[in-house]
């Protein structure tokens, strides 16, 4: 089958540039002004951009286990419906990734059942208990493209050593979770002034930072691949550059909620305005604004961005963390953390850092699509001839409200609800299959 997207701006590694792209057999066959598609459906892409597939590393599809939560039919079609044309999804299931039998499982429901690229993330640790180490070669084997005890720390230091040394040796990531529970304590949203005014118990940022400097550490010891997960600190940004400096195997990623979102949201409040970013259409103590690590300061938020431009961090990931709404409507303290990321990832990208003029288009799209590629070694990332065509078709002007009643996923939690966002995913393929088609397309 041939398709020719006709008339776009091609996101391509050395700019954007004006042309046609010619898919056949599931490649991209030709790029370029006036390619020629005798026989293949034509889609018009003027005024869009054509950009390589987005790729999250960074996600929850919560089966096995929590399918009631979602599932990996429901999440990779909210995930193409983002734009997103491979997702890396963390261990934390029901049994946890922990052996090959259920890395496996994970990628067979993925091809049955899956519409985009599902890479599985192994446990570093046995059960996630942070005792006893898990066969990293034999998951690697079976598909994982990283190990990680996402949603806990690895908190015995000893431990965390061993984990990087041990998969160092099989020139796999360890995935950090930069939170220290004993100084978290009971907290439930960024200590500081908010959290003061509506009296809920803070989470110190040494908490997440104390754990990444730690980890640093431990990966320049050991030589080893660390990859900081979910950073919302200016704090953490500036270990994490610092140990960059020093030549240290560390990389990084921040997620769309940190970038567009405080901790004033928690109160119903926008905080200081940003330019593009619009307000929140939300009450105090919505727990959909309830993630760990917490939302923290608009300081935080800038100094984030620096560090996106710097390139201290690496790449944007949405932590796409669904919940049940049994699990959210409950008092602020006692709900789930998470937000559902998929779908409203590249319009809140686009509309905190491309709209007020902090990362260029094509900036921000390799941050998601050819860096995140090249920190997990996964295929994919770029347009080029003879590659799988992985393609996303982006409407920049596209002007739009999160609906979190139409999400395709499984969770209706985002705090972007009822927000106003520029920038939208219009058609995703993967492989030349179209596996989603919204308006516009």
């Amino acid at each position: 089958m041939k398709i020719l997207i006709k008339n776009g701006t091609l996101v391509t590694p050395d700019g954007l540039q004006k042309g046609d792209l010619l898919i056949e057999d599931g490649k991209i066959a030709a790029m370029g002004n006036s390619v020629d598609g005798n026989d293949a459906e034509v889609y018009d892409a003027t005024g869009l951009l054509v950009s390589p597939g987005l790729i999250d590393l960074h996600c929850h599809l919560r089966e096995p286990g929590y399918e009631y939560k979602e599932n990996i039919a429901s999440g990779t079609r909210a995930a193409a419906r983002g734009g997103f044309t491979t997702v890396c999804c963390m261990a934390n299931t029901n049994p946890v990734n922990d052996t090959a039998a259920v890395t496996e499982l994970i990628r067979n429901k993925a091809r049955s059942e899956g519409v985009v690229r599902v890479y599985p993330i192994g446990a570093a640790t046995k059960g996630l208990k942070g005792e006893e180490l898990t066969e990293m070669g034999e998951l690697k084997e079976a598909g994982i493209v990283a190990v990680s005890d996402d949603g806990k720390s690895v908190a015995n230091a000893g431990r965390m050593r061993l984990a990087l040394c041990y998969a160092r040796h099989f020139d796999l990531p360890v995935v950090t979770h930069p939170e220290d529970l004993d100084l978290v304590g009971g907290g439930v949203m960024n200590e500081g002034y908010w959290s003061t005014v509506l009296g809920l118990p803070g989470a110190t940022r040494a908490a997440e930072e104390s754990i990444i400097a730690r980890d640093c550490m431990l990966a320049e010891l050991e030589g080893a691949h660390l990859h900081v997960a979910h950073v919302s600190t200016a704090g953490g940004a500036e270990i994490v550059r610092q140990y960059k400096k020093r030549g240290v195997r560390v990389t990084a990623e921040t997620t769309p909620h940190y970038l567009g979102a405080t901790d004033a949201w928690v109160a119903g409040e926008s905080g200081v305005s940003k330019e593009g970013a619009g307000a929140p259409n939300l009450s105090a103590y919505n727990t959909s604004t309830r993630v760990n690590p917490p939302l923290r300061t608009e300081g935080d938020v800038e100094a984030l961005i620096e560090a996106l431009k710097d390139g201290t961090i690496d790449c944007i990931a949405t932590d796409h963390a669904p919940q049940h709404v049994d699990d959210k409507n409950v008092e602020y303290a006692v709900s789930a953390s998470g937000i559902s990321g998929f779908e409203t990832a590249l319009g809140v990208c686009w509309t905190a850092l491309v709209v007020p003029g902090h990362l260029t288009p094509e900036q921000l799209l390799r941050k998601m699509t050819g860096d995140p590629a090249k920190i997990f070694s996964l295929p994919g990332g770029t347009l080029e001839a003879g590659k799988p065509a992985d393609v996303t078709l982006i409407d920049p002007a596209a002007e739009w409200t999160v609906d979190v009643s139409d999400f395709l996923s499984k969770g209706k939690n985002s705090p972007f609800q009822g927000r106003k966002l520029t920038g939208r995913v219009v058609a995703t393929w993967v492989e030349g299959r179209r596996v989603w088609k919204g308006e516009g397309a």
